[in-house]
């Protein structure tokens, strides 16, 4: 019997539960390797950006606001990524829906972040990648990686 109620109280008490990451943050963005070759993209350069986060339980909403959300909407065709917490890891994704062609190479680009929550601060990593026809004329994308690394906060929630 006691070994019961130790059980009870070790599911009650959870052992460990997800971050609150919902949020209006701030993300300190720097531009690393550009193995997708994208244009006008400055390996080392610097941006801010706004994404604002909605959670339900586990699950993600993170939408990338201003001239952010714009210039991701035209790589991936969306500014909105959904995904999961689980404790402080947090993993979004854009499964990308913007039709590009270069011959007869037809492609898009997927995004995920891979995050680390930590109270009011959230780091990571933004990764782009290819998905192509496999066609010969995709050979300069097929299985290039894009990635950036970011930094940010947000106000403490009320």
């Amino acid at each position: 019997m006691k070994r019961l109620h130790l059980l009870l109280l070790l599911a009650a008490c959870g052992g460990g539960s997800d971050a609150n990451v919902a949020g209006n943050y701030t993300m300190a963005i720097t531009n690393r390797d550009n193995g997708c070759n994208f244009n006008g993209y400055n390996v080392g350069a610097q941006s801010m950006v706004g994404v604002n986060i909605t959670q339900t339980d586990s699950k993600l909403m993170a939408t990338v606001t201003g001239g952010g959300g714009f210039l991701l909407a035209l790589v991936v065709g969306s500014n909105v990524y959904t995904g999961t917490v689980d404790g402080s890891d947090v993993d979004l994704q854009i499964v990308g829906d913007l039709a590009m062609n270069s011959g007869n190479c037809a492609f898009t680009y997927n995004s995920e972040i891979h995050a680390s929550a930590d109270g009011n601060s959230m780091s990571g990593r933004i990764e782009y990648r290819s998905v192509t026809n496999g066609n010969s004329d995709c050979a300069s994308i097929t299985g290039c990686l894009t990635f950036q690394e970011f930094a940010g906060s947000r106000p403490p929630p009320p």
